[in-house]
C-alpha cells in the first residue's frame, strides 16, 4: 500500500507557473505508474499526466501538452507536476494517483478506474 500527499497548490495569475509535488510513503514506490488528475467544480475528474516506473515515459492530456511536465524521483519517493503558462481553465483540485499495474497502456492511464491509490488533492486557482 502507498499513501500520497500533494503539496504546492495555490493562487497564481494567468500565464504564471506552479510546481506541484506528490510525496509517497509506503513500499516500492518505483513499482507504481504515477498519474495526475484534476477536478474543477461541477466537472468530472479528468486525466492530466502520467509517468512510468523509471520516469522514461510520460503521457499527457492534449489540454496540457507542451505546458505541463511530469517527473519523478524514486530515491525521494516523489512525483512532480511542473505547470507553465497556466490559464483560468486550469483551475481545479489536482490529485496524484498510483497504479500498481506492470503494463503501460495510454488509454487505460486516462481512466480513474486504473489507479489504486489516491491523494487528497491540492487546490490550484488561476486568476485572470
Amino acid at each position: 500500500q502507498v499513501q500520497l500527499v500533494e503539496s504546492g497548490g495555490g493562487l497564481v495569475q494567468a500565464g504564471g507557473s506552479l510546481r506541484l509535488s506528490c510525496a509517497a510513503s509506503g513500499r516500492s514506490f518505483s513499482s507504481y505508474v504515477m498519474g495526475w488528475f484534476r477536478q474543477a467544480p461541477g466537472n468530472e475528474r479528468e486525466f492530466v499526466a502520467a509517468i512510468n516506473w523509471g520516469g522514461s515515459r510520460t503521457f499527457y492530456a492534449d489540454s496540457v501538452k507542451g505546458r505541463f511536465t511530469v517527473s519523478r524521483d524514486n530515491a525521494e519517493n516523489t512525483v512532480d507536476l511542473q505547470m507553465n503558462s497556466l490559464a483560468v481553465e486550469d483551475t481545479a483540485v489536482y490529485t496524484c494517483a498510483a497504479d500498481r499495474t506492470w503494463t503501460w497502456n495510454e488509454y487505460d492511464l486516462t481512466s480513474v478506474l486504473t489507479y489504486d491509490y489516491w491523494g487528497q488533492g491540492t487546490q490550484v486557482t488561476v486568476s485572470s
